[in-house]
């Protein structure tokens, strides 16, 4: 399948009504300063809009069109897929979620070679890192596991649950009394320790409580 770049309107160009990608308000800010400095952005993924002659329906890259939008920009530059609907969900479902994983060494010799050049101040305007991550990951002390081969991560990795309205009070109260017990430096750091805390106490019921094999069983019915 060939695909062109196309110059298109962004009065033709329309949200999907069910796109579920969020960005923080940091992160936006980041990605508005990126363009504003550069001009240069991932063209955004875009189809036939179903409903709205001669207009397009976006799929993959409604914060770069808002971030465009802002910025004063008339027009964007979007590759077209002819997708179905069945097939529009499909990519809304994937395109936000389909990414690998760093290498670390590659991902700190970058970072370093970025802040021989720049203040730690100034990446973090433009770098999804926070001022604090930046400055642990371009450190002269070398990170535990860096230079060898390690599943580990200075990077925080996101976890996603679906819970309904009940469990998420409980947890979030469980979390919050946790949390507080924490000497962590900061609010994610203490939730992310009460939640291994609470993993692990539960993991360590669940051995004690499983049930015994049914020979042993009935031995000690006996």
């Amino acid at each position: 399948m060939t695909m062109k770049i196309r110059t298109i309107a962004l009065s033709r160009l329309w949200p999907h009504p069910d796109h579920a990608n969020r960005m923080s308000r940091a992160a936006f800010g980041k990605l508005m300063r990126h363009i504003k400095r550069t001009g240069y952005y991932e063209p955004l993924v875009v189809r036939p809009h179903p409903h709205k002659r001669g207009g397009f329906q976006i799929l993959h890259g409604h914060h770069r069109c808002e971030a465009l939008r802002r910025l004063g920009y008339e027009t964007a530059q979007a590759v077209v897929w002819n997708v179905d609907d069945e097939q529009a969900d499909i990519l809304l479902a994937t395109l936000n979620r389909l990414t690998g994983r760093d290498c670390l060494d590659h991902k700190l010799a970058i970072l370093r070679r970025l802040r021989a050049r720049r203040s730690i101040r100034e990446l973090a305007q433009l770098l999804p890192q926070t001022r604090g991550q930046l400055e642990r990951l371009t450190g002269a002390k070398p990170l535990p596991g860096a230079g060898q081969t390690s599943k580990r991560s200075p990077f925080a990795t996101p976890m996603v649950f679906f819970v309904s309205d009940e469990q998420h009070a409980a947890i979030e109260s469980a979390l919050t009394a946790l949390a507080e017990q924490s000497n962590q430096p900061t609010k994610a750091a203490r939730r992310a320790a009460a939640l291994t805390r609470l993993a692990a106490d539960s993991s360590a019921r669940a051995r004690h409580a499983s049930p015994l094999p049914p020979a042993t069983q009935e031995r000690a019915e006996q």
